[in-house]
């Protein structure tokens, strides 16, 4: 896992302190730093809290400090966060486009233990100069060129989800995990090769299938089967409905004979070509 820092700049309003440490765990990071922020206990006000929802435990963690200095320690590859570009800056990237490679960099053999940091500044007046020009690069959100004023919380959303689909995101399992799955949950040819018999009976204890002339109804059931990929549960519930139309077919038949029906069954529907 790499080392995953958000830096808030002199953050004048508690509240949004409680969103992003909301926004910050629901992508899964939780170390936040807060540099000069206006209110000395804003960790515990109650605008705070309130914002967080459930993200108490990041606001616990939560380092007050008084210098960028200090908030950085440890991190090796820092992102500014800027609506306009500055003229002897870093570099201005969207957020997509420059973490994608980032990560690629990073997964280098050759490469150094990396802690990245994200830096926003205040809601007010964004990051100073000076700040920015400290940074590898300077991340742009792509918006509205008309009004593209995000709150704090909303950027530090945005930048979260995209760092976090760069390191895999969540839900996505792992190549490995998906072999290992289809190997433990798949049917086997034998499987299928004894749910098509079943389903054969019970087609022709319906009388959708004519026995005498079955055509190819069956190697195209097979193939779908195949494409189907199917687990041994779905393997269990087909022939649950296959046993199901057996006996309903019995049953039906017990009846006519009982009614005096003896008119000789039909195949209900032609079997394909």
């Amino acid at each position: 896992m790499i080392p995953t820092r958000f830096v808030l700049i002199e953050t004048s309003h508690a509240g949004n302190v409680g969103a992003v440490a909301r926004a910050m765990k629901v992508m899964g990071f939780e170390d936040l730093v807060l540099v000069r922020p206006r209110w000395e206990n804003v960790l515990r006000r109650e605008e705070t809290i309130q914002r967080a929802s459930g993200a108490l435990d990041v606001l616990r963690n939560t380092r007050i400090v008084q210098t960028l200095d200090q908030a950085l320690e440890g991190m090796s590859h820092l992102c500014a966060t800027a609506m306009t570009e500055r003229d002897f800056g870093p570099p201005t990237r969207a957020p997509r486009e420059h973490l994608a490679s980032l990560i690629e960099s990073i997964k280098g053999p050759a490469h150094p233990a990396t802690g990245v940091a994200f830096l926003f500044g205040s809601e007010r007046f964004g990051m100073t100069n000076e700040d920015v020009y400290r940074c590898h690069v300077a991340l742009k959100i792509p918006s509205n060129p008309e009004f593209g004023s995000l709150n704090i919380a909303a950027a530090v959303q945005l930048i979260a989800y995209e760092w976090r689909i760069c390191l895999g995101g969540f839900g996505a399992p792992s190549e490995a995990q998906k072999s290992e799955k289809s190997e433990d949950s798949l049917a086997d040819a034998a499987q299928i090769g004894g749910l098509l018999k079943h389903w054969q009976s019970a087609l022709e204890a319906v009388r959708f299938l004519d026995p005498l002339a079955p055509k190819k109804l069956m190697p195209r059931l097979n193939q779908l089967f195949n494409r189907a990929q199917m687990t041994n549960e779905e393997i269990h519930i087909l022939r649950g409905v296959a046993k199901a139309m057996i006996r309903v077919s019995g049953q039906c038949d017990f009846e006519q004979t009982v009614k005096g029906d003896q008119s000789s069954p039909k195949t209900v529907h032609k079997t394909l070509d």
